[in-house]
């Protein structure tokens, strides 16, 4: 009875609505964050891969700030400097091994047009965010709003926003759950509940900024994940292949998550299907939790895949910061 209880309290908290455990809003500061090592399998440490993964290492991240936590996604710069944000529009930027070039940790709210202002503060619900290398632009699609914003270099302030009848045709509580941004500066946005009758997710790909009120409208295709599963985030590898996040939740192994890639057509047509090949699967007893970000760095030639869990702001869920060394076979 109590791992049902668990289950349905974990089914609430998954929708994007307000509840008692979402931080009210806060001004920009400092934050102390401490991160403890984990193996990724607590009975048998000796356990250092999964699917096609290598694991480099695992922490648990806490923190006294009461803002900190609610992680749904992440961008990770260099070996460790990360910049993740929360389900309630807030960023948090740390560093796993400070050192003299590291960034200053700090947390702060997204920065808000006048026009938006009056929207509560539990509506802003962030669940995915893109970033351009070259401008230093950050995109954040929101769930809830049903719109995604640009964002100036270092978050400074927001450029556009814009709401596409297509994503407004998702349900508010399972829209923009997934944002990829292209290499070649199209982007792909997966429904988490927008489904078929196939049990495909929605899928929009963008030909420039979704932003932008100068953009087409995009191309519907369809998402196909593992079966049972939800995506919750993607990144680009390159031009045309992805990794996506996939979660579940079930009475006998609560969370599991499945990575897999996916493959766009040369010439992307419309209801394409981009079928999920699961690469790795967490869960128990491994490490598993609420993942819902991903990220993807380059070190030394190998790819390297970081993945964040979202702990509701709930005393039994962790955020779990997780590092992968991706093999090519």
């Amino acid at each position: 009875m109590r791992r049902i209880l668990i289950v349905l309290l974990l089914a609430i908290l998954l929708l994007p609505a307000p509840h008692k455990n979402k931080p009210e809003l806060f001004g920009p500061g400092p934050l102390l964050v401490t991160a403890r090592a984990l193996p990724l399998n607590a009975s048998d440490p000796a356990v250092r891969s999964v699917g096609m993964l290598d694991y480099l290492g695992g922490w648990q991240l806490r923190s006294p700030h009461r803002g900190f936590g609610g992680i749904s996604s992440l961008l990770v710069q260099g070996e460790g400097q990360v910049l993740a944000l929360s389900d309630s529009g807030t960023l948090m930027g740390f560093t796993l091994h400070p050192g003299r070039d590291s960034r200053r940790p700090f947390i702060a709210p997204l920065p808000v047009r006048r026009q938006d202002a009056a929207q509560p503060w539990w509506a802003w619900d962030s669940e995915a965010m893109a970033h351009d290398p070259v401008t230093g632009r950050y995109w954040v699609g929101f769930e809830m709003l049903q719109r995604i914003c640009r964002y100036a270099p270092g978050f400074s302030r927001v450029e556009a926003c814009r709401t596409w009848p297509e994503i407004e045709a998702w349900p508010k509580t399972g829209s923009i759950e997934s944002m990829a941004r292209l290499p070649d500066g199209r982007f792909l946005v997966i429904a988490e509940m927008g489904m078929r009758g196939d049990g495909s997710h929605d899928t929009l790909l963008f030909d420039g900024d979704p932003a932008d009120s100068a953009t087409p409208s995009p191309l519907h295709l369809r998402y196909v994940p593992p079966r049972g599963y939800r995506p919750t985030d993607a990144v680009a590898l390159d031009d045309r292949r992805l990794l996506v996040l996939n979660r579940r939740v079930t009475l006998k192994s609560l969370f599991t998550a499945t990575l897999a890639t996916i493959e766009l057509p040369v010439t992307p047509r419309p209801d394409d299907r981009l079928w999920a090949r699961p690469i790795a699967r967490l869960a128990p007893p491994l490490l598993a939790d609420n993942f819902e970000g991903i990220a993807v760095t380059r070190e030394g030639g190998r790819t390297i895949v970081w993945i964040v869990s979202d702990d509701n702001h709930e005393f039994f869920q962790r955020t779990l910061l997780l590092k992968f060394a991706l093999r090519s076979r």
